[in-house]
């Protein structure tokens, strides 16, 4: 990818309205940025206001910016991107990288818990993310404090660890764990999917944790209350199909509720990091996002699957409400397959009907 197809995509993802489903549908149909967001004013022609993507200056002055801090963009379709974070529907269009990006691409497990956590909940996260990263994994975390913290502080005494922000890559968060930010990205990688300069809200949260669970190949729970961040994020990998660890805690402590009925409800229980590397899978083969296109074909207009579907977007409309619902509940229930439920859906969120959510969910717009 050349400079200037770099910045083009960039410019296309830092669009407003420009989801991730929306971004991959305009790559695959044009493989290229520029032609993506050529195609921008036509796209929005039905929306009550036009798509408006930054600059180029603006782009090039955010390129610039995480260059200074040694950092880089790695996109949807790069060679760097994580191959299991790439099988999102709502994998994001492109990541900002302080370290190694090549990290992002090794397997790797998530520890992830309490931010409240004990003093033996943090001992026992040190210790099985300082043997998973020995035994060669990547051990993954959101920086937050309480778990996170102790997962990162124990990967990075014998290996490699990532940690995923909800603000820019700029602007760690807690402020507290600045030092460990930036200790991770001389021997980790530190990434997020916002702009640079974004301070984290509550907003940005459940997004982090969805690329956390998309990274790895399972994620493993040390305290979790219920209705808590962590099983959200425990969800999300179980929705992608991960494995799902957690380690027991007592029964009179409320910040292991959650944790202890993930047990209950079937996943792995975790002493040491044995119990975790036995029951992890491979990382499977990954066959490319967009199938090259070696011969171009001016007849072509968009890859096979991402034509206009048999039927309208009334049906799929009429499934969705103003309450989130999962994108698989809508297809268990429409009458498209699933690259034609996509398709529908792409549209629709151009128009402005409907919005796609994290955790691959889609609620009606009020305006829908």
């Amino acid at each position: 990818m050349d400079h200037a197809d770099a910045l083009a995509r960039l410019r296309l993802a830092r669009t407003e309205g420009i989801g991730p489903l929306t971004f991959r549908k305009l790559i695959a149909r044009h493989r290229d940025g520029a032609a993506a967001l050529a195609a921008l004013p036509a796209l929005g022609a039905g929306r009550a206001a036009p798509f408006r993507p930054p600059s180029e200056a603006e782009a090039r002055q955010e390129a610039a910016a995480l260059a200074k801090r040694g950092g880089r963009f790695v996109f949807l379709d790069d060679p760097l991107y994580p191959p299991l974070l790439a099988r999102l529907p709502d994998a994001p269009p492109v990541l900002a990288v302080l370290g190694d990006a090549s990290l992002l691409a090794a397997p790797s497990v998530a520890v992830v818990g309490a931010r409240n956590a004990s003093a033996a909940g943090r001992r026992i996260a040190e210790e099985l993310a300082e043997s998973l990263a020995q035994a060669g994994l990547a051990v993954v975390s959101g920086l937050a404090r309480g778990i996170d913290t102790a997962a990162h502080e124990g990967a990075l005494r014998t290996g490699g660890t990532v940690a995923v922000l909800p603000g820019g890559v700029d602007r760690p968060y807690p402020p507290e764990n600045v030092a460990l930010a930036e200790r991770i990205a001389a021997r980790g990688a530190v990434v997020s999917e916002a702009p640079l300069g974004t301070v984290a809200t509550n907003r940005h949260f459940p997004k982090r944790n969805r690329i956390v669970a998309g990274l790895c190949l399972g994620v493993v729970v040390v305290e979790a209350a219920h209705r808590s961040g962590t099983l959200i994020t425990a969800r999300l990998a179980l929705e992608q199909g991960r494995e799902i660890f957690a380690v027991p805690g007592s029964p009179l402590d409320p910040r292991c509720r959650g944790s202890n009925d993930l047990l209950r409800q079937g996943a792995h229980l975790v002493e040491t990091a044995t119990d975790v590397l036995e029951h992890l899978p491979e990382a499977p083969r990954e066959a490319p996002l967009f199938a090259p296109r070696n011969h171009p074909d001016p007849e072509e207009t968009e890859p096979e699957g991402l034509g206009p579907p048999p039927e309208g977007p009334g049906e799929v409309l009429e499934l969705i409400g103003l309450s989130p619902v999962s994108v698989d509940e809508v297809l268990r229930r429409c009458h498209l397959t699933a690259p034609e439920l996509q398709a529908v859906l792409t549209d629709l969120e151009l128009e402005g009907r409907v919005a796609l959510l994290p955790g691959h969910r889609v609620v009606r717009s009020a305006n829908g």
